[in-house]
């Protein structure tokens, strides 16, 4: 896709990959890279081209990549809720691309799934009417079969819908100070140092997992903010890797906001799990002027993210004690009971051979033992419906593990989890939920899908792929 020399698309063995650690201490930690901020207006036009880059992960070694007005990732874009903006994307990719507006409350038409497709070299209008509440969102490719490659590649942005409850609140709100955007990721790089995207069995199953962590595109770099309260962004922009988010000195944050927006009233944590496709907001205090480590833990030890250098006069600040104030849908509201199950086999993809399923035929990914179709509508809901969906996985079977669930156009909150009451994480309004034991979803359907389908899917991008993915309309 994003070069005849060399490019991270070509198939990869593992026995050629070497373990890329990040910046050792005698090397100089890079800044923590802010994303341009694009606000958007009414009557004002903005264009987002996706493109072909490089980009130097390692000093002196540059790889292929992609971006959005850039070699890698995109501008930060901000919308007030209650306007409606417009969008021109333009294609200058090798192939075919689509734009995902992730957690926009949108109408199908334009809410860039794989049906709103943009030939390379064409340019899409989206006019998106923004009518929900502050949210950190996100935008990234969507078309069918190769959402994982230009994912990976570095097409991805955050979106940010702010409105005036959530202004009121005097939260950290000093965009590249004291309010952060962090988009975190990992990938793979060979002996070289170059990008590479593995492909095989591997990766079908478990999806694309690298040793090397990125945040804002960068290894370990280093985010200068003032002594006190610091507003995270968090967007697992991942492939497929669940972040189990920590500070290295144990220290406690507080938990605003989950993919629906804000929460009620703010949770103190000290750990967080974000599965892909999640996004989360926290509330971290450094007016102790230490400075502190984000890290990931995993079964190999911790990782280091991010690393926060505290300046200036420690201004020690309260952390509100109310929130927002949003209604929920009851259960017995609920006109409709659907139960999905994500089946996950290893199907055709680069011209593998099926594995043998339970009754000794080829099964692929998918949802009940089929794999996404573009001309099979899977579900179809009534506009102003509120339904429980029931979604789990089929289990006991050869590597199994935790899918992420992504619904495109709701927002929904979790009402069980493995048939018990949801546990603290569970909390909020949501579009993806880690689905590691069966969870019961209750769904608002409040954007109409008449004619283009709204997409269900497993945010393990090399799943969705291959098909772990269906489609609803809403009429």
């Amino acid at each position: 896709m994003l070069s005849t020399r060399r490019h991270f698309l070509q198939t990869a063995s593992f026995a050629s990959l070497a373990a890329v650690a990040g910046p050792s201490r005698a090397q100089e930690r890079p800044s923590l890279s802010i994303p341009p901020l694009v606000d958007l207006r009414p009557g004002a036009p903005v264009t987002l081209t996706a493109r072909v880059g490089e980009t130097e992960f390692f000093p002196g070694k540059a790889s292929p990549t992609a971006g959005y007005n850039r070699h890698l990732l995109g501008p930060t874009l901000r919308v007030r809720s209650g306007e409606e903006v417009t969008l021109n994307v333009r294609n200058e990719l090798p192939e075919m691309t689509t734009v995902h507006w992730h957690g926009l409350l949108i109408p199908a038409a334009v809410d860039g799934g794989p049906h709103n497709e943009i030939p390379a070299g064409g340019t899409w209008k989206a006019v998106l009417p923004v009518q929900q509440s502050a949210s950190t969102c996100w935008y990234h490719p969507h078309p069918h079969g190769r959402t994982g490659l230009q994912v990976y590649g570095g097409l991805a942005g955050m979106l940010i819908v702010t409105d005036r409850e959530e202004q009121a609140l005097g939260l950290p709100s000093r965009y590249g100070a004291d309010d952060l955007p962090l988009i975190l990721q990992d990938r793979v790089f060979d002996r070289e140092q170059h990008l590479v995207y593995p492909r095989g069995h591997m990766a079908l199953m478990h999806g694309v997992q690298g040793s090397v962590m990125l945040v804002n595109g960068a290894r370990e770099p280093r985010a200068g903010v003032p002594a006190g309260l610091v507003r995270l962004r968090l967007l697992n922009g991942a492939n497929a890797r669940v972040y189990d988010l920590a500070f290295e000195d144990g220290r406690n944050f507080h938990w605003i906001a989950t993919d629906g927006g804000l929460l009620r009233e703010p949770v103190p944590l000290q750990r967080m799990l974000l599965a892909p496709g999640q996004r989360a907001e926290i509330l971290v205090d450094f007016s102790d002027a230490r400075s502190a480590v984000l890290v990931n833990r995993s079964t190999a030890g911790q990782q280091s993210l991010l690393h926060f250098a505290p300046a200036g006069e420690p201004r020690p600040q309260p952390v509100p004690a109310r929130l927002a104030s949003w209604q929920s849908p009851t259960r017995e509201a609920a006109a409709q009971r659907r139960r999905l199950t994500m089946t996950l086999g290893n199907g055709a993809m680069d011209g593998m051979p099926g594995m043998q399923g339970m009754h000794g035929m080829p099964m692929p990914h998918g949802f009940d033992g089929r794999p996404f179709d573009m001309a099979r509508i899977d579900q179809r809901v009534k506009l102003g419906a509120v339904e429980i969906w029931e979604v789990s996985s089929l289990p006991g079977m050869m590597m199994d593990q935790p899918h992420p669930f992504h619904m495109h156009g709701v927002h929904f909150e979790v009402l069980q989890r493995d048939g018990r009451a949801p546990g603290p994480l569970d909390i909020g309004r949501r579009d993806t939920v880690l689905v590691d034991a069966p969870v019961e979803l209750l769904v608002r359907f409040t954007q109409p899908a008449p004619t283009v389908p709204f997409m269900y899917h497993c945010h393990i991008l090399e799943h969705e792929d291959a098909g772990m993915m269906g489609q609803f309309t809403v009429t």
